[in-house]
């Protein structure tokens, strides 16, 4: 167990009053009275002033604090206003001639008001852009803050943020402010009552027409028509939702267009060629090409996209299940289109993120009919690092059905309308609301009681939190997003004039409850090095089991889907470490590294074999469906597939979603391929020491996608374990 810097225990005053006295905080709450936070200020403030704190220190604030307890317990029965308690800590100081001690508290806590005002001050922000803040300009990876769109949309999510806070419940936006709590996404929502990410209707937008704009769009008679469509569907609902959005077995789902390719050219055959071994030639191998240049053109009408938030749209394509001869063409077009790289530079493309499916009996073994694909899914992800596998018996085991994650890691449930129809297409995310673990067991300071206390005091804000965020997305009208609601993406058709409720009610919809940093909570109580400890390793499983039953009784309880969330954490990981290392001071193990581990994951800082790694994680998962993803480390890959088939296939039973990180960085100017070194200006070529984005590819995975460091400069906490993860790579 670690030692949190608090030195000694405050011996509290015996006081029957003061047991029932109840703090009423700034945002409304009832708390219990705690003269230990006090005590732990005044040492705090001694230390401050002092440089260190004597012997003679703990005994002389004891005194105070007890002084403190006595006014307190004098002037109040019930219960007493913060504010209150400061005035008289403040009072009791100077009456002790403590005029140091006194000035350094009444600093402290001016400060803290002063920053609580100015994270809603809209000037405050704008001059942190103009500046260009790393925290601001920064906070995504796949945005450059350099180009126009994304200036604007920055801006406009300063405002976003600002009015936001002012927007939320007092006792929700306290706790995002504080770090206790994240409330995802406060650039657009509440601002705007827009939903997450989705999994788009794209199969009952192609096949029964739709609108953008000004246009009716017919159902397509090609192939390329269709891949036209989607590109256009996908910019559209990007711009109408803040969250990413998937292409569910678009192998399945492109197939009937791409037969009408077939039958134009097999018509054209039978007119011009006498032979039918010379007709069925020449039509597959025009309809091939046709396949591949579709689908090219859609790889490249994505990574060319932009939305109206200045970036490429967060865009999956799931496919693998097919085994007709289109759908095994599509996918195999998928794969070498990948490999191949976008440009004359064959560069890696960042989006769509593309997610193969196992399945026994289908590709996953050489018997198979399709382990021909699998085994160029294996070459793909070796030079590209795409694409991840789910595993399809594991995600209908972990989830009640089989799709793609909406976007980057975040699960629907099995779920059938009132006809028994199993839906997965059309439905969506409401957003996440993420829990700072790692601060509770730090205020905790070793005791598992009061751990668990607290967390049902966390618990009880993010409930209202997440209740909010639903409550929110419920007061749009179609006619804020007619892409959604009205034009097919959400799968039914609303009237201008039907609540959106429709699409969201009856679990329908999903809300997350998001969690960080299971490595650093159980580092609090057990140590750096627990993953092997049985105990250590229970204690995580109860803490997710707990989140998952809480979930459980609110979906119960309000009929939508409430899910436990292993949080995409790219900018949060950095956000709450870096706040909790101000609470708290450097902490061995947890605030040290300046970063914090996501969910579930194996500290990224140890050399875990991909099959242990494996072994520890894949008990998580069940009690956090509704978001989650395993990534394995490994050296490089490109000469050696069968060893990353090797893992495939040991995942398979164990776990549904796999990703791979193995380097794949290029250098253009020396040729060098592999590994980049992080350093404090970036990532560099070990072979020459180039950085410069424009003469080299560096590809690091940022979150649940693939982004590029070097081009897009991340927060810190982020560069810091991604460079902790290549360190430990080599």
């Amino acid at each position: 167990m670690i030692e949190l810097k608090t030195e000694r225990k405050f011996i509290p005053l015996e006081s029957s009053k003061l047991s029932k006295i109840k703090v009423i905080k700034r945002d409304g709450r009832f708390v219990e009275f705690e003269e230990q936070k006090i005590y732990e200020a005044l040492l705090k403030a001694e230390k401050k002033v002092e440089g260190k704190l004597q012997p003679l220190s703990y005994e002389r604030i004891q005194g105070i604090v007890s002084r403190i307890d006595s006014e307190i317990a004098e002037r109040f029965s019930e219960n007493v206003k913060i504010y209150e308690i400061q005035n008289i800590v403040e009072h009791i100081l100077l009456d002790q001639r403590e005029y140091k001690l006194a000035k350094e508290y009444i600093n402290y806590r001016t400060q803290r008001d002063f920053d609580r005002s100015q994270s809603t001050d809209i000037n405050i922000t704008i001059g942190k852009l103009i500046n260009k803040d790393s925290a601001v300009v920064n906070e995504n990876a796949n945005k450059d803050s350099d180009v126009f769109n994304t200036q604007r949309d920055l801006t406009a999510g300063i405002v976003g943020k600002s009015i936001g806070l002012k927007l939320l419940p007092a006792h929700i936006a306290n706790a995002h402010q504080k770090g206790d709590i994240h409330y995802h996404d406060l650039d657009y929502h509440p601002y705007t009552p827009m939903t997450n990410c989705c999994l788009i209707d794209f199969k009952g937008m192609l096949n029964d027409g739709f609108k953008i704009g000004n246009a009716d769009v017919e159902p397509p008679k090609s192939i390329q028509t269709a891949t036209a469509q989607i590109s256009q569907i996908i910019a559209n609902v990007a711009s109408s939702q803040y969250g990413g959005c998937s292409a569910d077995r678009v192998d399945e789902l492109l197939a009937p267009f791409a037969k009408l390719n077939y039958e134009k050219h097999t018509k054209d055959a039978q007119r011009w060629i006498e032979s039918e071994e010379k007709q069925v030639e020449y039509v597959e191998t025009k309809t091939k090409k046709d396949i591949y240049d579709a689908m090219q053109s859609l790889e490249y009408e994505i990574n060319t996209l932009f939305t109206s938030n200045g970036q490429t749209p967060f865009t999956s394509l799931g496919f693998g299940l097919g085994t007709n001869w289109f759908e095994r063409e599509i996918q195999k077009a998928i794969l070498q289109i990948r490999i191949e790289g976008l440009g004359s530079e064959k560069r890696t493309a960042i989006f769509p993120k593309l997610i193969f499916t196992l399945r026994k009996g289908v590709n996953l073994n050489p018997a198979d009919a399709n382990y021909d694909i699998k085994e160029l899914a294996l070459k793909c992800a070796t030079k590209r690092m795409y694409p991840d596998v789910l595993n399809y018996d594991k995600i209908v085991e972990l989830t009640g059905s089989f799709k793609v994650p909406m976007g980057c890691r975040s699960f629907l449930q099995g779920w059938k309308d009132e006809t028994g129809t199993e839906v997965n297409v059309g439905r969506m995310n409401l957003g996440v609301v993420t829990l700072n673990l790692p601060r509770i067991a730090m205020e905790s300071k070793g005791n598992k009681e009061k751990f668990w206390a607290l967390l049902e005091e966390r618990l009880g804000i993010m409930k209202d939190a997440l209740v909010y965020r639903v409550e929110r997305c419920k007061e749009a009208t179609p006619a804020n997003a007619p892409i959604l609601y009205m034009n097919g993406a959400f799968g039914k058709r609303l009237n201008r004039n039907e609540s959106v409720d429709e699409l969201f009610k009856n679990k329908r919809a999903t809300v997350s409850l998001g969690y960080i940093g299971l490595y650093e909570v159980a580092s609090a109580f057990y140590g750096g090095a627990w993953e092997q400890d049985k105990e250590a390793k229970s204690f995580t499983l109860d803490i997710v089991k707990s989140l998952k039953e809480h979930a459980d009784t609110w979906g119960d309880e309000y009929g939508y889907h409430f899910s436990v969330y292993s949080t995409p954490s790219e900018s949060l990981t950095d956000r709450f470490c870096r706040m909790d290392k101000e609470k708290f001071g450097v902490v061995e193990n947890i605030t040290d590294k300046d970063y914090y581990t996501n969910s579930f994951h194996y500290d990224v800082r140890k050399n875990p074999t991909p099959f242990e790694k494996l072994d520890f994680e894949k008990d998580y998962p069940k009690y956090c469906s509704g978001g989650f993803i395993h990534y394995c480390e490994y050296p490089v890959l490109q000469q050696n597939p069968k060893a990353l088939e090797s893992v495939w296939d040991y995942a398979y039973d164990r776990i549904g979603y796999l990703g791979t990180n193995t380097p794949i960085d290029r250098c253009y100017e020396c040729g060098f391929e592999g590994d980049f070194n992080p350093t404090e200006r970036g990532f560099e070529c070990p072979s020459c020491g180039n950085h410069d984005p424009k003469s080299c590819d560096v590809v690091k995975r940022t979150c649940g996608y693939l982004g590029n460091p070097q081009a897009r400069p991340m927060v810190y906490g982020r560069h810091k374990e991604i460079s902790a993860r290549v360190k430990h790579m080599k």
